[in-house]
């Protein structure tokens, strides 16, 4: 709690309204409402960019506690529009922390809420679903709250990845590599592009409308396509450009929004979740293999169980084991994969990162 106390309101877009403390910036924001099950890893969940346009609540009680490092992040700033808490934390633990999450969400204007019933509330968004949401440390007037609210877009049909893609080409890694790997950016993480790296691979990452033209020119061995925010079915040039790589018979290995992706290509249909997954602890079956894996998540979009039993080149290769849905797919005429959740896992255990292992291994062997 910070040591000064000014109240704040939460109100969701069906009308319920909570009250609590201010914390971080003062102001007022707005987004979808989501909530993410990790215990640790704040500081990296809310600078990951699949995290754009949405107000997040975590579920641990106590965020904050271990402070923030400049280390740990996933991206140059917080992307999150706002953060609810039981108890966020202004005091901290941790010797090598630069600083308190109070100075850090006021430095990167996060407006946040705190001494809400994060219980309550996250039982009454996974029965109700995803929605809309505002926090406001300035506005008390409820029926001004609702106006407010009202001109929030729904994450349904927006598209957020040319938003927050980077605007230039860069280059990560050893540039006399074997193996070079072109990278569409959509949002992608910093650790993802990391555990490329550790393989000896020589990444260069592109601005999420570059063309395959474009790409070619890099001579890649194989094609990433990242993570990012926003709904799949609105990106129709991403679309575009995975055909056309698909075309080239080269590696292709897709995670998160780059998976929702690369269905799309293959005429498979995307939908909005109800609530999304976000946490560190989604129990997921390889069904290749027969192992399951304890993987980290963060999306409201999914694949289509339906619209996949169409295609007859493309095969599930993942399933979660809490609601069945799709996790990974893979196409049996091309080197193509994907997966739903972040083998990289930045927080989150690292039983998924043998997908990088087997991604490297396709590029060496083709």
């Amino acid at each position: 709690m910070p040591n000064t106390t000014k109240q704040a309101i939460l109100l969701l877009a069906d009308g319920h309204v909570f009250y609590g403390q201010s914390f971080g910036k003062t102001g007022t924001t707005s987004g979808e409402i989501c909530f993410n099950t990790g215990m640790t890893g704040y500081q990296e969940v809310f600078t990951d960019p699949s995290y754009t346009g949405q107000v997040i609540i975590m579920n641990n009680v106590h965020i904050g506690n271990y402070g923030v490092k400049e280390t740990d992040v996933e991206s140059e700033s917080v992307k999150i529009k706002g953060l609810i808490g039981r108890n966020l934390e202004e005091q901290f633990s941790r010797i090598q922390a630069k600083g308190s999450l109070n100075e850090y969400l006021i430095a990167n204007n996060i407006i946040a809420i705190e001494g809400v019933d994060t219980r309550t509330l996250v039982a009454h968004v996974r029965t109700q679903g995803a929605m809309n949401c505002i926090i406001s440390t300035e506005i008390t007037d409820i029926e001004e709250l609702k106006k407010e609210l009202a001109k929030c877009p729904n994450m349904d049909g927006l598209e957020l990845s040319s938003t927050i893609s980077t605007e230039k080409e860069y280059e990560l890694g050893d540039s006399n590599a074997a193996l070079k790997v072109a990278v569409l950016d959509f949002g992608v993480k910093k650790n993802i592009l990391n555990c490329l790296v550790e393989r000896g691979v020589h990444v260069k990452v592109y601005p999420a409308k570059t063309p395959l033209s474009k790409l070619k020119e890099f001579n890649p061995n194989g094609y990433f396509i990242s993570n990012g925010p926003g709904d799949p079915a609105a990106m129709p040039y991403a679309v575009a450009t995975i055909k056309d790589i698909l075309k080239e018979e080269k590696p292709l290995f897709g995670i998160c929004l780059g998976h929702q992706l690369l269905a799309l290509a293959n005429g498979i249909s995307t939908f909005k979740m109800h609530h999304g997954h976000r946490g560190l602890n989604h129990p997921v079956k390889n069904i290749i293999t027969g192992r399951c894996e304890i993987t980290t998540q963060n999306h409201g979009f999914g694949v289509d169980p339906e619209s996949i039993k169409q295609s007859a080149d493309v095969e599930i290769t993942h399933v979660n084991l809490n609601d069945e849905s799709i996790e990974g797919i893979r196409l049996k005429n091309k080197p193509a994969f994907s997966v739903q959740y972040h083998p990289e896992a930045t927080p989150g255990p690292h039983d998924s990162r043998y997908l990088f292992d087997d991604f490297v291994g396709m590029m060496s062997k083709n």
